[in-house]
């Protein structure tokens, strides 16, 4: 996915950048629309929240209402330009879905990533065919997702293409337990994330049980942070939940995450030390644990997209 910035993000950036530009000319949405002739202040006030994708002729309007310079208009126009990009994402994330698209957006365009995983192995770093377990039991909670092996691999190649991000991943003591995976599925897995610790852009480390990060402060959800080559892009924290995602983009929260990695990187396995102790249990037979029955059903089921 040759991308060079998310649109997701542009988006969050163009509609801070004409909010500041409105109030430093002390204009109200209505005072905006109405000089525009535009019905409503609701596409002014999406586009400030950058939860749509704005139209080039519009944001012209706009720059000539609030008087910018001609080199801040220069910027701001790439920037919209980044943010309306809709058709080159969309032939290169393929048919994913909703959920998947919006991490495989944030991946492509990112510089760095750090993600935290306390119970499967993180998306980037699945083979085909954990990949394909990790979609079944996802079915099995929510029939309507679809997801699949192939639309994984493609988000995959973000972390082999000539300019990488960083790639940190934090796996729980958990993530790396077999559970009920077929032992040659779960030893396929071990060696490919040896094989891709080596990479000079990955980086993974392991939290060990016995680990107490920082005031015994613990992760309760997984999380992936973004941060992108501009500096003045906003940086973004992704939360997982069941059905859905959280996505945090105010200073505070981000800052408090991002606090929180630096504790898991303080208390996690050193890389090499995680490197060698994956690449032992590869070596060793994989015994998949057996849950003693239950008169209920349990699904072991990661993020949607995983």
């Amino acid at each position: 996915m040759p991308l060079s910035a998310s649109p997701v993000i542009r988006r969050l950036r163009l509609g801070a950048e004409l909010r500041r530009l409105r109030h430093r000319t002390s204009l109200t949405l209505e005072q905006v629309c109405g000089r525009l002739g535009w019905a409503s202040t609701s596409k002014l006030s999406r586009m400030e929240l950058g939860q749509s994708r704005p139209d080039l002729v519009d944001v012209l309007d706009l720059l000539d209402v609030y008087e910018v310079s001609p080199g801040q208009r220069e910027a701001l126009i790439l920037i919209a330009r980044d943010a309306a990009a809709g058709r080159g994402w969309s032939r290169a994330l393929g048919g994913m879905g909703e959920r998947q698209r919006a991490y495989a957006e944030l991946e492509a365009g990112a510089a760095r990533i750090v993600e935290y995983q306390p119970a499967v192995v993180p998306g980037l770093l699945q083979t085909r065919e954990y990949a394909r377990l990790r979609v079944t039991a996802g079915a099995q909670l929510c029939p309507e997702v679809d997801v699949a092996a192939d639309v994984r691999a493609t988000r995959q190649e973000v972390l082999h293409r000539s300019r990488p991000p960083r790639y940190t991943a934090l796996l729980d003591e958990r993530a790396c337990d077999p559970g009920g995976t077929p032992g040659d599925v779960w030893r396929e897995q071990l060696q490919h994330l040896v094989t891709l610790a080596d990479r000079p852009n990955v980086t993974i480390r392991l939290v060990s049980r016995d680990a107490v990060p920082h005031g015994g402060i613990h992760a309760l959800t997984p999380f992936s942070h973004y941060a992108f080559p501009d500096p003045a892009d906003p940086r973004m924290v992704m939360v997982e939940t069941l059905t859905t995602d959280l996505r945090l983009v105010a200073e505070a929260d981000v800052a408090r995450y991002e606090r929180l990695v630096d504790w898991l990187l303080a208390a996690a396995l050193p890389a090499a030390e995680t490197a060698s102790l994956l690449a032992r249990q590869a070596d060793r037979p994989v015994v998949p644990r057996t849950r003693a029955p239950t008169d209920d059903p349990v699904v072991d089921i990661g993020r949607a997209d995983g």
